[in-house]
């Protein structure tokens, strides 16, 4: 009998460590790096989140141009390890050759769709999250002019944009909303000097609440409104300690919960390929509160902000979505 329970153990734990040892994540940073306090840093952080709670290493690479998108995924799936996940729209044309290349290998992108058997495609909905900070930033302004300025003038940064000018514009009436993209090539996403320059620019036609969806362009944004003493807000992850008490509110989303969602799915045999929407009614966008920004957010505007969130849950309030047209009512 003993030595049935023995083996028994032994055959357990034997399956235990070959069913540990099929969780071999890897991660792909988009461009700006993983510490671009945006975007890539909320992928970096679901990451380190899921080691520190469970152990597990991790493998991961920034590229430093195109063509090192398919390169990366192809070496890591070579490598075995799965999930590979990759952070932004730009892999989409990488992420369907190597999928294809690697069946057997669990591939995840977020911020775009690929179809697949062995992909699962996470998407946000950005304009509720937009909503809620453009009438955030219509309350805090002064001049009744806010501004935004997006990163790579695409589809994607446009949804953000036009959620942000709807939240502003209705949510308090007679509010004018300007708005800038940084360019059409990739450099547009690391380039904190034109950020800079296009908020002053805003600045000077009246805003003193600018929005940023930009990446690491984004931080010169943020450092040109604190420096004239307007106001700036965050994207992606939580700026609101860049510059304490200049940002007023930052548009999160769950990028992190998408990584870290993905790691553990694969360790617990439950991947599922296909594609995951996330908006407010289930955390995956939502603005930033903290001690950075307590005194910023009045009690009225709270409550706004609060009774916008549970009227978009809810449904009545339907904030368009600027993909499904190609068209901002604003």
């Amino acid at each position: 009998m003993k030595r049935i329970v023995m083996g028994l153990l032994a055959a357990t734990l034997s399956v235990s460590a070959a069913y540990a040892a099929e969780l071999k994540p890897a991660v792909v940073y988009d461009f700006g790096g993983k510490f671009d306090k945006s975007f890539n840093e909320a992928a970096y952080n679901g990451a380190a989140k899921y080691k520190a709670d469970h152990g597990t290493n991790y493998r991961e690479f920034e590229i430093q141009n195109d063509a090192q998108r398919e390169q990366a995924l192809r070496k890591f799936a070579q490598d075995g390890n799965s999930p590979v996940v990759i952070a932004g729209f730009s892999a989409v044309s990488a992420i369907e050759k190597v999928s294809k290349e690697f069946p057997d290998t669990k591939f995840v992108i977020i911020d775009a769709v690929v179809e697949g058997p062995n992909v699962r495609s996470v998407v946000f909905k950005e304009e509720e999250g937009g909503y809620l900070v453009g009438l955030l930033a219509a309350m805090a302004s002064k001049t009744g002019t806010v501004s935004f300025v997006g990163g790579m003038d695409v589809p994607l940064i446009r949804r953000f944009y036009c959620g942000y000018a709807i939240g502003a514009i209705e949510g308090k009436k007679g509010t004018k909303v300007l708005n800038n993209w940084t360019g059409d090539t990739p450099a547009a996403w690391n380039d904190p000097a034109k950020g800079s320059e296009i908020a002053k620019a805003q600045m000077d036609q009246g805003s003193d609440v600018i929005y940023h969806a930009a990446g690491g362009t984004g931080i010169g944004v943020l450092q040109a409104a604190a420096d004239a003493g307007k106001l700036g807000i965050g994207v992606d992850s939580n700026q609101n300690g860049l510059h304490p008490g200049h940002v007023l509110t930052s548009m999160v989303k769950g990028v992190d919960t998408a990584v870290y969602k993905a790691f553990e799915d694969v360790a617990a045999d439950k991947f599922t390929a296909g594609i995951v929407q996330m908006g407010l009614k289930d955390d995956g966008v939502s603005y930033a509160m903290d001690e950075n920004n307590a005194k910023l957010i009045t009690p009225e505007m709270k409550t706004a902000v609060e009774a916008a969130k549970a009227d978009i849950i809810s449904g009545k309030i339907k904030v368009h979505d600027y993909t499904t047209d190609n068209k901002c009512p604003y």
